[in-house]
C-alpha cells in the first residue's frame, strides 16, 4: 500500500487527507541545469520541492538579461499565482542542483483551498511571504545600488527568520547571486573582493562567511 507523502505543507493535515493526497501525487526528479516544464504543465500541476534548489526567473530575449524571482527549496510551493488565478505565468524554471519535487493536479490543490481549513492556515501565510518577497525585490531594484543589494542579501542570508533568504546563497555561483540582485557576475565579484579585502567576509567553495556583521551593517548605512 502506498504510504502518504509528507512534506512541510501537508504535515498539519489529517492522516486521511494526506493518504488521499498521496493517491494523485507524483515524484519528479530533475538534474542540475535542467530546464523544467513545457507546454501547459505549469497550468495543470502544482509543485512542492522535496529537496534541491529550483529557481524561477524572467529573461529578456533581446539583451539576454536574466532576473531570478525565487529560489525554491525544501517545502516551497509553486506556482501559487497560477493556482489562484488560472492564468499563464510568464516565468521560466531551472534546477540549480539535482532536485526532486512532488507534482499535484492543480484542481486537487484548489479543492484543498476550498475545503480544508488546515491547508489554508498553512498556505496563506506562505503566500504572504512570497508577496512580501516580491515587494522587497521590486523596492530593492528601484531604490538601492548594486552594492547595497548585495550587502542586504548577505545579511538576509544569515537571518533564520527570513524563510525565503536564510542560507539561500550557500553553494550558489557568483553568476546566480548576480541574477538574484539584478546585476552581472563581474560586478558581484568586484564587490565581494572589496568586502574580503577589508576583512568583512571570506569566501570558500561557493560559501560566504560573514566575519563582521556589524561592519557590514555600517557599510549599508553609509550608502
Amino acid at each position: 500500500m502506498q504510504q502518504p507523502v509528507t512534506v512541510h505543507p501537508f504535515q498539519a493535515l489529517e492522516p486521511t487527507v494526506q493518504s488521499e493526497i498521496s493517491r494523485y501525487t507524483k515524484r519528479l526528479s530533475f538534474k542540475k541545469g535542467e530546464t523544467l516544464f513545457s507546454g501547459d504543465e505549469i497550468l495543470r500541476y502544482f509543485y512542492i520541492v522535496l529537496n534541491g534548489k529550483i529557481k524561477s526567473y524572467q529573461l529578456n530575449l533581446e539583451n539576454g538579461k536574466e532576473q531570478t524571482i525565487f529560489v525554491y527549496r525544501e517545502g516551497d510551493m509553486f506556482d501559487t499565482i497560477v493556482l489562484l488565478d488560472g492564468q499563464v505565468h510568464d516565468v521560466m524554471y531551472e534546477a540549480l542542483e539535482d532536485s526532486e519535487v512532488m507534482q499535484l493536479p492543480m484542481e486537487e490543490v484548489r479543492e484543498l483551498l476550498r475545503t480544508n481549513e488546515a491547508f489554508n492556515r498553512m498556505f496563506f501565510p506562505y503566500l504572504a511571504q512570497q508577496m512580501r518577497h516580491m515587494e522587497e525585490l521590486a523596492t530593492d531594484l528601484s531604490l538601492y545600488s548594486t552594492a547595497e543589494r548585495l550587502i542586504k542579501l548577505l545579511l538576509e542570508n544569515l537571518d533564520p527568520n527570513n524563510r525565503l533568504k536564510y542560507n539561500l546563497i550557500q553553494g550558489l555561483s557568483n553568476t546566480e547571486i548576480a541574477k538574484l540582485i539584478g546585476t552581472v557576475r563581474h560586478v558581484v565579484e568586484r564587490h565581494l573582493k572589496a568586502l574580503k579585502a577589508d576583512g568583512t567576509i571570506e569566501t570558500k567553495n561557493r560559501n560566504v562567511q560573514i566575519l563582521d556583521a556589524t561592519k557590514l551593517l555600517d557599510k549599508l548605512k553609509l550608502f
